[in-house]
């Protein structure tokens, strides 16, 4: 891939984000967080209150590829094969016939993901990390690209089953939208004041394109300096005295390739230790366990963070 400046990123992407950015008003670095986390073959969990636009960001990023969508509402009584597909015994053939489920999509909004049994959170397990889908024995292949974005409210609502560790490990992203500030919400309530803008939203990104992409993405160059970096970083996760269990090395190679689209969305093509460290808190957050004399000694996952990074020397080129 040719050398990028540092002002002038991919006119796919740049396109792509300002296209999502017609719906979402002022959130553009959770946009190409999204962004990056897609082109990074990851996905994303999103955890915030209701109503702060969760949904709104995945039904805009969907729109604007040209691709596949599909919505899975996530609720108490959903069975895993309403999420993978079932096979269907066809009498005229006399054979079993396997029905596709919602999973079989480009883009895929897992709505409150946390609202339904850990049994049915299982089924995205293979999904999510092979791109494959096993019913009954066979073994079908899943749309390509593939991205997951779900949606949950905080663990202390009621009604709630918490995401098992293994789970959460295969987010690349966990994310939190936060509200807008007065001027934003102000700007929110003029752009939705007539028609719904996500409904006039056009694709300008097709499938074909992103798989491109993603294959540029991956030529992003790491110095060894930097893959050192970030390697020390996961290892002081696991080493800290309040950390019952720190980042994996899943952890690590995903914010690798976090780090190479995030540099990629902001036109280079290689990455520097800001990429990294701005994209710590992100990647590493959801993959970490407190020990539970932790929270009683004040400690938070967000401040040891922090104090990682602020004691890890950076390296200079």
């Amino acid at each position: 891939m040719n050398s990028m400046k540092l002002d002038h990123p991919h006119p796919s992407v740049e396109k792509l984000i300002a296209n999502i950015e017609k719906v979402l008003i002022g959130k553009r670095s959770i946009i190409e967080f999204c962004v990056a986390a897609i082109l990074a073959n990851g996905h994303v969990l999103l955890e915030d209150v209701p109503g702060v636009g969760k949904t709104m960001l995945v039904r805009s990023l969907a729109r604007s590829i040209g691709g596949e969508f599909k919505r899975i509402q996530f609720t108490p009584d959903l069975l895993p094969t309403d999420v993978t597909g079932v096979a269907i015994f066809n009498q005229k053939t006399m054979e079993f016939e396997f029905r596709p489920g919602p999973i079989f999509a480009n883009v895929i909004l897992a709505d409150e993901i946390n609202r339904t049994s850990p049994k049915t959170q299982s089924s995205l397990l293979e999904a999510m990390e092979e791109r494959s889908v096993t019913v009954d024995g066979h073994t079908y292949l899943l749309n390509s690209p593939f991205f997951v974005m779900a949606t949950q409210n905080p663990l202390e609502y009621e009604g709630t089953f918490p995401l098992p560790e293994a789970q959460l490990d295969r987010f690349l992203m966990q994310l939190r939208l936060g509200y807008p500030t007065l001027e934003e919400e102000v700007r929110m309530l003029n752009r939705f004041s007539g028609e719904n803008p996500l409904e006039n939203l056009e694709p300008v990104v097709t499938t074909e394109e992103l798989s491109q992409i993603q294959k540029q993405v991956a030529a992003v160059r790491v110095s060894e300096a930097v893959q050192e970096y970030l390697v020390r970083l996961c290892m002081r996760t696991r080493e800290h005295h309040h950390v019952y269990l720190g980042v994996s090395p899943r952890g690590s190679l995903g914010l690798f390739r976090a780090v190479q689209a995030l540099a990629f969305v902001r036109g280079r093509d290689y990455v520097i230790p800001d990429d990294v460290k701005e994209l710590v808190p992100v990647t590493f957050a959801h993959r970490i366990i407190l020990k539970p004399e932790a929270r009683l000694e004040g400690a938070t996952i967000d401040r040891i963070l922090s104090a990682i990074l602020s004691e890890t020397r950076v390296p200079v080129s």
